[in-house]
Order: C-alpha cells, then sequence, then structure tokens
C-alpha cells in the first residue's frame, strides 16, 4: 500500500538514521538524514508542509518510505553519502564525478619518485595535491617543477627500458636517472623541496633553500648555488599573481551560494597558506532544499569524494547537522577540522567574497544558457521548423574504399552534447560504398527503435545535400513518422578557385529542407550556425574514430578466427606452438594435434580450412 502519513508517520522511529523515499517502481526518488527520522519525515506533510521543489510532487511520485537506523547523526551522515552515491535520486543534490578535478600525486617511497596528473586521489601511501580546477594552472605548476626541481616524468615502463638520456635530460629539466649515477640523496632532497611546494608551505621551503645555497657557496660549489637561486626566485615569482586573503598559514574552503527559486549557484574559494589558489562553482536546478541541507549533504559528498579536507571550511550559513559534519571531516583528514560561519573580521570577508563568485558565477551560466536558447530560436525561425529543436540528432557515415563502414549519431540537448545519447552502428546489410543506402539503413534502425519506445528527437539532421536529405525523407514516409523535422547539412564548397595566386573563395554551410529547391545558406559567427556546425563536426569526429577503430580490430583478426571450434584459447595455443597463422598451415597433421586442446579430428578441420583459405 502506498505511504499514508496518516497512519504510517507514528511508525517511524524517533532515532537518528536515514530515510530513502521510493517511488511505485521502487526507485528511491530522495534520501534524507536526521537526528529524529520521525520529526524529520513529519515536516513532508501537514499544515506547516515543506516548501522544497520536490515536496509538491511527492502526492505523484512516493509510495513509500524506508529507515535505516543509526547510533548516532555521523553515521547517519556517513550513510547517507554512500546511500546517494548508490541510488543518484533524482531529487538529491547532485556531485557527479567532475573531470575538471585534477590532482598531483607523488610517491617519494619509490626509489625515483616521479609526478604524475591523476583525476581521483587514491589512499595507496603516495601523497596528493590539488585539486586544480584548471588545466592551465596545472600546466603552469608542472612546468615550473620540472625547470627548477627537475623530477622525472616519464611513466615506469619507459624508465626502466631506456637506454640512454631523452630529451628533458638535454633540455635540463631531469637529471637522467634512468641510465645516469645520479645521488639518490640529492634526488631525495629534490622530491622533498617539490613536496613543500605543492604543499603551499613556500616560506618553510624559502628558507630551507636559502640556508642550501648559502652552504654551497660556502664550499665553493657556485653552481649548485645558483640552481638553488633560480629556485627561489621561481618561487617568489609565483607567488607574486596569488592575493594574500588572510595573515595565518592555514588552509581554507570558503562557500558562497546564491540562488533564485530553484535554481542555486554554489562557489567554492581554495585558500592555501593565506593565499587564495583556486576557485570553483557548481550549478543546481530545480533544488528547492534548504541552504543548510545544501551544503551539509555537498560538504560530505565532496570530501567523501576523495578531495583534500582543509584546516577550516567556512559556510555562509550552519550547515545541517554540523557538529557531525565537523566530526565527519576530522575522520577524513586524520585530525581536527573548524567548519564555522564567521560572522566579522578575515573570514566574513571571505565569505562575501565567495557569495559575490557564485552570483557571478549564477548569471554567466543563465547568460550562457539564453545564448544556446536564442540560437534554437533563431534556427527554428532561419529554417522553417515545426519545433523548437531543443533535442537535435545529428547522421554521418565513415568508411575507406568501401571498408569497415559504419555510422555515428551525436545527441544535442539545448545545444549541449549529451554523451547519453551517442551511438555508433555497423553497416550490416549495404555492402561497398553506397553512402544513401547505409544511411537508410542506419535510419530505419533508428527510428524503428524510436517509434516503438516512443523515443524521437525534434530535429534530426543527415550530414550531406540533397541526396541524402532525401533518403531521410523517403524513411519518415515509410514509417509514417510526422511532427519530427529533417534536415541535410552539406559543408562549404568551392565556388571560385580565382587566379592562379589568389585565395579561393568557399561557400557558407547550406542547409537543404525537405520539398525546397534551394538551400538555406547561414551566415558564419551566428548562433544557429554555430550549433549545426558544431553537431556536424562532433558527428563526424564521433564516426570517423570508431571506423578507425574498427578497421584497426579487422585488421588485427586471425585467419584462425572463422574456423568452427577454434575459440580464443586454442588460438592462442597454435600461436604460441608455431609462432604464426603462416606457421600452422605449414604444420603437419600430427604436429597440430599434439597441440594442447587439439586433436586429430580438430587438427584435420584446421588444416583444411587454412590450405582453403590459401
Amino acid at each position: 500500500m502506498p505511504f499514508d502519513p496518516k497512519t504510517d508517520i507514528d511508525r517511524i522511529p524517533t532515532d537518528p538514521g536515514c530515510y530513502l523515499m521510493r517511488a511505485a517502481d521502487g526507485e528511491v526518488i530522495y534520501v534524507g538524514k536526521a537526528a529524529n527520522l520521525r520529526a524529520r519525515v513529519r515536516q513532508y506533510f501537514g499544515a506547516t508542509s515543506d516548501t522544497r521543489f520536490f515536496v509538491g510532487l511527492l502526492d505523484r511520485f512516493l509510495d513509500d518510505i524506508e529507515v535505516i537506523l543509526t547510533s548516532n547523526e555521523k553515521e547517519a551522515l556517513i550513510l547517507e553519502n554512500e546511500l546517494i552515491k548508490r541510488h543518484q535520486p533524482r531529487f538529491n543534490v547532485e556531485l557527479k564525478d567532475d573531470k575538471n578535478f585534477l590532482h598531483l600525486r607523488i610517491d617519494d617511497r619509490v626509489d625515483w619518485p616521479r609526478i604524475d596528473v591523476v583525476r581521483r586521489p587514491k589512499k595507496d601511501g603516495a601523497k596528493y595535491f590539488g585539486p586544480y580546477h584548471s588545466a592551465s594552472r596545472i600546466r603552469e605548476t608542472l612546468k615550473l617543477v620540472e625547470r627548477h626541481f627537475q623530477l622525472r616524468n616519464c611513466d615506469d615502463l619507459t624508465f626502466r627500458n631506456r637506454s640512454r638520456p631523452c630529451l628533458q635530460y638535454q633540455i635540463k629539466r631531469c637529471p637522467g636517472p634512468c641510465v645516469l649515477p645520479v645521488d639518490r640523496d640529492d634526488y631525495a632532497a629534490q622530491v622533498q623541496d617539490v613536496v613543500l611546494f605543492l604543499q603551499g608551505r613556500h616560506g618553510e621551503l624559502v628558507r630551507a633553500l636559502n640556508d642550501k645555497m648559502q652552504a654551497a657557496a660556502a664550499d665553493l660549489r657556485y653552481e649548485r648555488a645558483a640552481r638553488h637561486r633560480d629556485q627561489i626566485r621561481a618561487i617568489e615569482s609565483s607567488l607574486q599573481p596569488q592575493q594574500v586573503v588572510e595573515g595565518r598559514d592555514i588552509d581554507r574552503d570558503v562557500y558562497g551560494l546564491y540562488r533564485e527559486g530553484g535554481l542555486l549557484e554554489l562557489a567554492m574559494l581554495q585558500v592555501r597558506g593565506g593565499r587564495l589558489v583556486g576557485s570553483k562553482t557548481f550549478g543546481f536546478e530545480q533544488q528547492g532544499t534548504p541552504d543548510a541541507e545544501v551544503l551539509s549533504t555537498f560538504c560530505n559528498l565532496f570530501y567523501s569524494g576523495g578531495n583534500p579536507v582543509p584546516d577550516e571550511v567556512l559556510l555562509p550559513v550552519e550547515a545541517d547537522g554540523q557538529a557531525a559534519l565537523t566530526e565527519r571531516l576530522g575522520d577524513l583528514r586524520g585530525r581536527r577540522v573548524v567548519v564555522k560561519v564567521p560572522q566579522r573580521g578575515a573570514g566574513r570577508r571571505l565569505l562575501d567574497m565567495a557569495a559575490r563568485n557564485a552570483e557571478h558565477a549564477f548569471f554567466q551560466a543563465r547568460r550562457s544558457d539564453a545564448v544556446r536558447d536564442e540560437g534554437l530560436v533563431r534556427l527554428k525561425r532561419r529554417l522553417k521548423l515545426a519545433n523548437l529543436p531543443y533535442r537535435i540528432e545529428c547522421y554521418d557515415i565513415s568508411i575507406f574504399q568501401g571498408d569497415a563502414a559504419v555510422a555515428s549519431r551525436v545527441t544535442f540537448e539545448g545545444g549541449v552534447p549529451q554523451r547519453a545519447g551517442y551511438r555508433h552502428y555497423r553497416i550490416r546489410e549495404v555492402e561497398g560504398t553506397d553512402d544513401f543506402g547505409m544511411m537508410r539503413e542506419v535510419l530505419m534502425r533508428r527510428l524503428q527503435r524510436g517509434l516503438a519506445d516512443a523515443d524521437l528527437p525534434d530535429l534530426i539532421v543527415v550530414d550531406g545535400g540533397k541526396g541524402q536529405l532525401g533518403v531521410a525523407t523517403a524513411v519518415f514516409e515509410d514509417l509514417g513518422i510526422v511532427g519530427v523535422d529533417v534536415v541535410g547539412l552539406a559543408k562549404s564548397r568551392v565556388v571560385d578557385a580565382g587566379a592562379r595566386e589568389g585565395p579561393v573563395q568557399r561557400s557558407s554551410e547550406r542547409v537543404f529542407l525537405p520539398g525546397v529547391k534551394d538551400p538555406v545558406r547561414l551566415d558564419p559567427h551566428t548562433h544557429e550556425y554555430f550549433i549545426l556546425t558544431q553537431l556536424r563536426d562532433e558527428a563526424h569526429r564521433f564516426a570517423i574514430t570508431f571506423h578507425r577503430k574498427v578497421r584497426d580490430s579487422d585488421r588485427l583478426k586471425s585467419a584462425l578466427d572463422a574456423i568452427p571450434g577454434v575459440g580464443p584459447a586454442r588460438r592462442r595455443a597454435l600461436l604460441r606452438a608455431f609462432g604464426s597463422v603462416a606457421g600452422v598451415r605449414a604444420a603437419s597433421l600430427e604436429a597440430l594435434a599434439d597441440v594442447e586442446g587439439m586433436g586429430p579430428r580438430l587438427a584435420a578441420v584446421v588444416k583444411d580450412a587454412l590450405e582453403a583459405a590459401g
């Protein structure tokens, strides 16, 4: 029976724990935590009901509420994190793995440590630094480390198999420990200096390098002293653009919030050693969740995901269950963490800065959305489409000399690529170089399934001119599809080669419409032009990538693959025994039969098949 607040709320215990709201099909649509489960669930119902966005939809979606009891609120916080990751409820704050998060990794337990760029830290005993929120910033850091501290950056396999120093050694960015007698203690000292630099302990590092420089000069080792001098200068120059925002030498993450209704932007400023070193923003839609709960859930997910926990976390409002969150972050860090809401002083000024960042990011994101929306509206008007093309699919065929023909489908929603809608197709029915036949096969397969699943786009774009468009419209007619727009997009072409030494004149992109003789020519530098050409180029890239993969795979196939009874294990055994397919073909029946897993009967089958194949 569906959940009935009048009778079922009183059955929920008053203990701490987590609650899972489920739909009729069993899908978990929301996960929450509470120090008192009954009191928290009661807030969703009654005269003083919760005003969050999804609460108004509970009558339509909610079928049951499941509770999981814990010993205390901290355990509930940890469990909530695991449940959200496992079920990914549609109405919770969504924190997906962000590929923009980059970290630097140094494992100083090995003989010759290297510096790696990784996406996600692991609990493997190595040291991780970051996150770096832009590729340009991490490149600058690596450039400085390579130039002035000279750690190797090659992978372990390359390192073990080198016979002479590489280019990095020639340009004095690596001492060449792979083949040269490098002093291990000196290299280890360089590694520790890099660790101090990446940890933001610049004052300590500069003092240590200055001592080394003075000692080297006293020993008349002027080249070494000059190197330490250059390291000090590099460190000091790297600090010049960084703003000193707080006098204390501590690490802080500072959060700011800006919302309008269910739209919310969260900004995080990274302060390391009293200096602002980076920022990141996160946008959320349809989030009527109170700010206190957003901050609690976000911090729990963010830091539990492997991101480094700072000394202090500054919040604009007190987080839901802040004491439990503080304890949780301390456990993740391994020592005390302060979570607080400053009301005055430097902390308050940092919060105001984060709030301004959140507001700016909010309107920047909305402006980007508005630009894309304007492009879709202009595209509808320019091409006289029946629908606003919110969801667009583009198809492209890739073939080379009649070999390994494939097709691609890419999907844009709201002018943005949606990777979940990308598909590859192998051409099954058409042989040779019949591009039109291949396009028909792919569209038939896609649209027949779309009709069965009631899953059709607003606009289909085929890469090509009138011929490809004619194929698409014929498929629409055969399947009885109405209400979906279709166009053909042809690349620009040479219209006037001009004089031999003059510039080549090219036409603009051309869009062919059903029943219209002349194509529509899109003006460059317009929103609609950008959306369509980006769509077509992405489909082409996706098709080419898959075509190369298929072609390379086909080249690697062995003549043994087509022989009945010869699977991967027997194929490997034959190739190990005779070295190649030619060796298998030249082997006697007796030799074939002696191979593990073969026998006289299968040996005869293999011999006959290879001889027939020539």
